[in-house]
């Protein structure tokens, strides 16, 4: 019996103190998603979807899940997400990234689709300089990892291209835009996994393909 194509699904979410003030419809949005990516499993019963997850600002990493089958995928809510402090975006990158090419190093017949949300730009790494982040981004685009870099509050196409990301979508810092942006990044999600079953498994460019940008 052949294995399943395993998909990780890294996300990586802001949790810095300038999501304060959309933390409720976050919340909301990220909790459906999390429903939309276990109905995908589901839709395609060729993969297996893996799902890691690191919140973060400048006082920790904080692992959600690593390498956790999407039946144990928790909803957020406020005691488990709460903004404060600055952004350390590369090091966070740096950190979830790095967690996830290790443990992959063995492993064969996988993609990986990463996700970062943020609502503002680098303000506080220590570790990981953008160049860093840049070569890292590259070396494993190369292998069969797709990256998408979602954002508010600045210029999100400008930022991500620093880093050799080209999937991108910006959002306003309002309900009805958040949701639009949570729904549209489902929808993407199961074009990327639709993509898969068709035996297409260099998805890198093929996500932004569903119209990512705004």
């Amino acid at each position: 019996m052949q294995k399943k194509h395993q998909v990780h699904n890294l996300i990586i979410l802001d949790e810095s103190g300038s999501m304060s003030s959309i933390k409720s419809v976050i919340i909301n949005g990220f909790n459906e998603l999390v429903q939309s990516v276990k109905g995908i499993e589901n839709q395609f019963p060729d993969q297996e979807h893996l799902i890691s997850m690191v919140s973060f600002n400048d006082i920790n990493n904080k692992i959600l899940h690593f390498v956790d089958p999407i039946n144990k995928l928790n909803v957020i809510n406020d005691s488990t997400y709460n903004p404060d402090s600055m952004t350390p975006l590369f090091d966070a990158m740096g950190f979830s990234i790095s967690k996830l090419k290790h443990y992959l190093e063995t492993k064969e017949n996988y993609s990986v689709l990463v996700t970062i949300l943020t609502d503002g730009e680098e303000n506080a790494s220590k570790e990981y300089t953008i160049f860093a982040i840049k070569n890292l981004v590259e070396e494993l685009k190369n292998q069969n990892w797709t990256f998408t870099y979602i954002g508010t509050d600045h210029d999100v196409e400008k930022m991500a291209a620093r880093m050799n990301i080209h999937n991108t979508m910006s959002f306003d810092k309002n309900d009805l835009d958040i949701k639009r942006m949570f729904a549209k990044e489902s929808k993407s999600r199961v074009m990327y996994s639709l993509n898969i079953s068709k035996g297409k498994l260099d998805t890198t460019d093929y996500y932004s393909t569903f119209e990512m940008k705004k």
